[in-house]
């Protein structure tokens, strides 16, 4: 193993969106057991570190590829297209829209009901700009801009799951 090595190479699957979870979380264990810093304790504090960064590295690697968004950013970072969100902005004006429809519908709730609408609506778009995000991102996909379409995909679906989040905190505010 190298602590150099991405996130894929890491845990010996290939750079693609889609990805066995089940598989992902029995190479975490595997891992994880390996570089597990109580076996190196008897091996001084030399091996007792990199033990630690290993099974750091490990972990943090392992939230990345478990998380489908994050997943995707990584994705979009290793093939040349950052998310830079926080200067990116730049949004097709039907995506504007939907966002000011969705922040205005969440500032007109009253109710569980009116909320359970709204999240009804943010989840089958998740669904939607996370299933063209991973169309984007298959290996060999024909439209050389892919990447740079999956990044603009991730920012919408941080921008949604963020609205998602912040209904589900206002329903569990109306006691729910």
């Amino acid at each position: 193993m190298n602590l150099q090595s991405n996130d894929f190479e890491l845990f010996g699957l290939p750079e693609r969106f889609e990805l066995d979870r089940a598989g992902l979380d029995t190479r975490w264990k595997q891992l994880q057991r390996e570089a597990h810093p109580d076996r190196f304790v008897a091996q001084g504090d030399a091996a007792l570190r990199l033990a630690t960064q290993w099974s750091v590295r490990i972990n943090e690697a392992y939230q990345r590829l478990k998380d489908p968004l994050k997943r995707a950013a990584y994705l979009c970072e290793l093939r040349g297209s950052p998310i830079n969100a926080e200067r990116n902005t730049a949004m097709p004006p039907a995506f504007l829209m939907q966002q000011m429809q969705w922040r205005e519908a969440l500032d007109d709730a009253r109710s569980a009901a009116h909320l359970d609408t709204l999240l009804a609506d943010v989840q089958a778009a998740h669904a939607q700009t996370l299933d063209r995000c991973a169309q984007a991102l298959e290996p060999g996909a024909a439209d050389p801009q892919a990447t740079t379409r999956a990044a603009q995909e991730v920012r919408a679906l941080m921008f949604i799951e963020r609205i998602q989040s912040e209904a589900l905190d206002r329903r569990d505010a109306l006691g729910q």
